[in-house]
């Protein structure tokens, strides 16, 4: 048993898709890209205005925490509602909304002068994002063209990245040489363009009809997650290793400066080989994973990604530190293409935005606890011991979650799927 069924719902994606243009795909991809970017320049720029607004050095640091919590617990705390609105809503339009509303509060944001007005337009800010993630995932399968479902991921998946990693870099250069005024001028500016490149799709995702009686909760998304025991397994297998991978992330820093000695722009490297190990995981190896194989290359990718941050500690050299992390950045790259395709080809296309705002809010909790508890690791095991503990639990847990579908395949077996792209029938 595996993540390659094939439904009514994937062949219903797949006929309705052949006739849109591959163009649509590359301007979602841009959107993304885009997307990714402002929200780095919005991480830093507001997050150094928090504490310029904080004062001393504890209320500077409370400050820059509020900004994280912010940004990034509207994913989690409004994931049911924003689901129910983005399959209630005409997703394309919605999108095009949204980022109008976003490019006003960015706006805003530039020029605020205290603390709390700034952590309250921060949190729309965040409500936006979660908004607008749902949003954009739900209308992958549609623009596709004749690429596969795994290929259209992939290509997003690399929009994703790229951002993440030029925005912070950009958000500093633009605090450095104009202040916050200058980079959420530039975030603002960046939703006008991904809310114009919106309204020129040429695909509609259209509401579907509600049946007689049927009850539309704030909690579907989640139910629809575990409905498919495959998906579920991979949500519940994503989330325990993310509860660990995450809590790495302060060690990085630590491990580098103070263990390795690599002073500088040291962190910036071992940054750039993960990013570098999730293009090729997203574009060379996730795209080639058939329909079948998903959630194997799911569940692989997680226990690569983990070994990659467990083995760098073993031998203290830069350059083997370097090549772990490219090969850790490989099975994330991996792990989040095929999940993200595992759950458009079971779960079916009218509930895509509930279940993605569903994914985005267990993705996100399961960051903003380890990132909290992480500190917290270093401060008393050490950083090496912490990578150890964070990549070797979180490759266990790919590890037992490989053993649980090895089960289940030698128990029940299920058909090849019958539609390999989702550009044609």
């Amino acid at each position: 048993m595996d993540g390659g069924r094939a439904t009514s719902h994937t062949r219903d994606v797949a006929s309705g898709a052949g006739s849109v243009r591959d163009r649509d795909l590359r301007v979602v991809a841009g959107a993304i890209c885009l997307s990714a970017l402002g929200d780095g320049i919005a991480l830093i720029a507001l997050g150094l205005r928090a504490k310029e607004l904080g004062g001393g050095d504890m209320e500077a640091g409370l400050a820059i925490a509020g900004i994280f919590i912010c940004l990034w617990a509207p994913v989690v705390v409004l994931s049911g509602h924003v689901g129910l609105l983005v399959d209630r809503v005409e997703t394309r339009g919605l999108l095009v909304a949204v980022s109008a509303a976003q490019a006003c509060v960015a706006l805003a944001l530039a020029f605020v002068g205290s603390l709390w007005l700034l952590l309250a337009l921060a949190a729309l800010l965040g409500s936006g994002i979660a908004i607008a993630q749902a949003a954009e995932f739900a209308l992958v399968p549609l623009v596709g063209g004749r690429r596969t479902l795994q290929a259209a991921n992939g290509m997003v998946e690399t929009a994703r990245a790229l951002g993440f990693a030029i925005g912070p870099v950009c958000g500093s250069v633009l605090v450095a040489t104009g202040g916050t005024a200058a980079a959420m001028s530039v975030d603002a500016a960046s939703f006008v363009v991904v809310g114009a490149a919106g309204a020129s799709l040429a695909v509609r995702r259209r509401p579907e009809r509600r049946p007689p009686g049927e009850r539309r909760r704030a909690r579907d998304g989640i139910s629809f997650l575990f409905e498919d025991r495959i998906v579920g397994l991979m949500v519940v297998v994503v989330f325990v290793s993310l509860l660990f991978m995450s809590a790495s992330i302060p060690a990085d820093l630590v491990y580098v400066q103070d263990v390795l000695g690599v002073k500088d722009i040291g962190i910036g490297v071992v940054l750039s080989a993960w990013t570098i190990g999730m293009l090729v995981g997203s574009n060379l190896i996730a795209r080639r994973v058939s329909l079948a194989g998903l959630a194997t290359a799911a569940l692989a990718g997680v226990v690569v990604q983990g070994l990659g941050k467990f083995l760098a500690p073993f031998w203290l050299v830069f350059g083997f530190m370097l090549a772990m992390y490219a090969i850790g950045g490989l099975g994330h790259g991996v792990k989040n293409v095929t999940s993200r395709t595992l759950i458009h080809t079971r779960v079916a296309p009218e509930r895509h935005g509930r279940a993605f705002a569903a994914w985005n809010g267990v993705r996100n909790a399961a960051e903003l606890a380890a990132l909290a508890a992480g500190g917290l690791l270093v401060g008393a095991l050490g950083a090496r011991e912490t990578l150890w503990l964070a990549g070797g639990l979180s490759a266990l847990a790919g590890v037992v979650g490989l053993s649980v579908l090895a089960g289940w395949r030698s128990r029940v077996s299920e058909p090849e799927p019958e539609v390999g792209t989702i550009g044609s029938p």
